[in-house]
């Protein structure tokens, strides 16, 4: 019955992913099922299926994965898109579960146009992120930008198809028929078109040795029977020959192709958000110019630092990237930036929370946590009552960004999810420590 409503967290029907999150949550409350208190993991950047998840996971799937795992704080992420948010917040209060939400896009940073960042072979080109937004429903400006944003992407892809379709006849795609159905709000990725290939090919080939043929000739490399139909390494195979730099379909973007990161972080801003450079690994020439690249991103609004740790070491072995790591930790901990980290689980094999007990990475286990809990404090004050990170409210109220980050944090650790509602509505007169003293006499 358990593993029957978890799978109907996944469900494309919101009505019955909504069912199955309250009727496990009647379970614990029943007793039937025991929940174990949050630790002290964290994953603020998990994509759902409104990106892109390896898994299928839903936002109430996400945020019911992570409450069983005894996440302290948890966090989804789509590309171009705010559709989890409502779900995963409302999913995560019902369960007792610290979260947040917000976006990932791609912008251009005309300082390092003639630098590669953190997109592969795009000069100029970063992945971006917006965390912590209180709100999906935006008005003016804010929906416009947000918008043109799942607008472009499609566009993009529709014409990458067009590119691949030639190249890999007769494994054809329509958009509308093959790619939009794998997600449920009509926001498709490079991911999905990949799993559509697959899958189409199948379709035409069966599961024979015509299909291991005809995918061996089209990626130029012998692909196993044990690969198929979508392996892991069969579709990141695709992606590689068709979509990224070097495919058949890649067309290499201009300085219009994607939003300026300056324009990005004003839209964050302005709808509520904390505006978040992403790092990869420090080995591209734009990430081994850090310092630069935070400080172009600061003078425009970004406010936060996002990693992915498990990309950036091996257990037991010390390398260029994990040192690299610790380096830019250091770094956004002297420029007073909270740390963002998570899995993403938007690519076959990656994990549902990073390994923070082992040697690698438990020294940083402290920064990631404070990190976490300064998003969790932003996103429900600023939603509550206007008064987050990036407020009037916090400009004025703190006379450095490092007390700002003491009281966040203070708040975020000590702020359980049922006393949030106490929050609403406070003044724009409410000082701090008024604010951290609701908290404690709730408590």
């Amino acid at each position: 019955m358990i593993e029957e409503l978890e799978r109907k967290l996944d469900s494309f029907d919101s009505a019955e992913r909504k069912q199955a999150l309250l009727s496990l949550s009647e379970k614990v409350e029943a007793g039937e099922i025991v929940l174990p208190d949050a630790g002290a993991d964290v994953n603020l950047h998990c994509h759902t299926f409104f990106s892109y998840n390896t898994y299928g996971y839903s936002p109430s799937k996400f945020a019911w994965l992570a409450r069983k795992a005894g996440l302290a704080v948890a966090g989804v992420i789509d590309f171009d898109v705010l559709d989890a948010l409502e779900e995963f917040l409302e999913a995560a209060r019902m369960l007792g579960l610290k979260g947040c939400a917000g976006l990932e896009s791609r912008v251009f940073v005309p300082e390092f146009a003639d630098r590669v960042i953190n997109s592969p072979g795009e000069p100029g080109i970063s992945y971006h992120m917006g965390v912590g937004f209180p709100s999906a429903k935006l008005e003016g400006e804010q929906n416009e930008f947000l918008s043109n944003l799942r607008k472009i992407a499609q566009q993009r892809n529709k014409g990458l198809m067009g590119r691949v379709n030639k190249y890999l006849q007769p494994v054809t795609l329509d958009y509308e028929r093959d790619v939009l159905v794998l997600t449920p709000s009509g926001n498709a990725t490079e991911r999905h078109m990949c799993l559509a290939y697959a899958r189409k090919a199948k379709e035409l080939f069966g599961q024979t040795d015509d299909l291991a043929n005809f995918w061996s000739e089209k990626l130029g490399v012998q692909v196993k029977a044990s690969q198929l139909p979508e392996s892991r390494d069969l579709l990141n195979g695709i992606r590689a020959k068709t979509m990224k730099r070097g495919g058949v379909g890649y067309v290499l973007p201009d300085k219009g192709s994607f939003p300026l990161m300056a324009d990005t972080n004003q839209f964050a801003l302005a709808a509520g958000a904390i505006p978040t450079v992403t790092w990869l690994d420090g080995t591209s020439e734009g990430e081994k110019a850090v310092e630069e690249l935070l400080e172009v991103a600061m003078s425009t609004g970004s406010a936060a630092l996002n990693v992915i740790p498990d990309r950036n070491y091996t257990v037991g072995h010390k390398g260029e990237k994990l040192q690299n790591l610790y380096e830019v930790v250091e770094l956004a901990e002297k420029l007073h930036l909270p740390v963002v980290v998570g899995t993403e689980m938007n690519s076959p094999g990656q994990k549902f929370v990073d390994d923070f007990d082992t040697q690698e990475l438990s020294p940083l286990l402290p920064t990631f946590l404070k990190g976490a809990h300064i998003v969790y404090a932003h996103s429900v004050l600023q939603q509550k009552c206007s008064l987050g990170y990036t407020s009037e409210w916090a400009k004025k109220n703190f006379e450095s960004v490092a007390a700002k980050n003491e009281f966040f944090q203070a708040l975020g650790s000590s702020l359980e999810p049922e006393q949030e509602d106490k929050l609403s509505g406070l003044s724009k007169d409410a000082t701090a420590h008024e604010i951290l003293d609701i908290v404690k006499r709730e408590s």
